[in-house]
């Protein structure tokens, strides 16, 4: 079976890129991406790395109106990313609707091609405040799409119940650790690998790399 993974060139994303490959074998699997006006768009470059180092094609869907229609942090260059998230209101990288948007984008793509499998890095358990990366909304736009486009798709989110500090391990069960480590890029301020140190991406990839290590050493 035919899988497409929703590529950003991200730690999860990558990490579910390398999922697919295991799951469905390099001939079956290509990946998507979107320049949606994101500050970080550097990451794009990331994710054509891997692939053309993997032998896998990688498609990027423009999507200019995204920014035209949300204000955040993400697509905004006059407006600052908060680092001080609480939980008590949605952060200000929100991007409103952007997985729902992917999804269809990607589901459009895949129907053409005879995929049925999207794969997706979505998580609630380090949801970070996004409505559109929880599970029920993923089980209900998978019932939609198949619906709207009569084609039984089944989309994957090998990430949904894992934190960060299980996606570390995920990457390590797959092989590619250093490469996770080293050759993506999570920063909302663009800067690849551990990133800024500082926006809540880094905080979050770190404080899941600190729990992973802490995690081995306990083995």
């Amino acid at each position: 079976m035919k899988a497409l993974v929703l590529l950003s060139g991200g730690q999860d994303s990558t990490t579910c890129l390398y999922w697919a490959l295991r799951e469905y074998g390099k001939e079956n699997v290509s990946a998507f991406g979107f320049d949606y006006g994101q500050r970080h768009i550097e990451e794009l470059k990331y994710a054509q790395a891997i692939c053309d180092e993997l032998g896998i094609s990688f498609v990027i869907q423009s999507l200019p109106t995204v920014s035209e229609m949300t204000e955040n942090a993400l697509t905004r260059s006059d407006i600052q990313v908060d680092n001080s998230y609480d939980g008590s209101a949605p952060p200000n990288t929100l991007v409103e609707g952007r997985n729902l948007i992917f999804l269809t984008y990607a589901a459009i793509y895949a129907k053409k091609r005879g995929i049925k499998v999207l794969v997706t890095g979505v998580s609630q358990a380090d949801y970070s405040g996004y409505p559109d990366c929880r599970d029920v909304f993923i089980k209900s736009t998978n019932v939609t799409l198949s619906l709207g486009l009569d084609y039984p798709f089944l989309i994957e989110t090998p990430l949904m119940w894992r934190d960060k500090a299980q996606v570390w391990a995920l990457a390590r069960e797959l092989g590619v650790l250093d490469i996770i480590k080293e050759k993506t890029l999570t920063c909302y301020n663009g800067v690849p690998g551990e990133g800024c140190g500082d926006c809540p991406a880094c905080n979050l990839r770190s404080w899941g790399y600190e729990g992973f290590v802490r995690d081995e050493q306990r083995i």
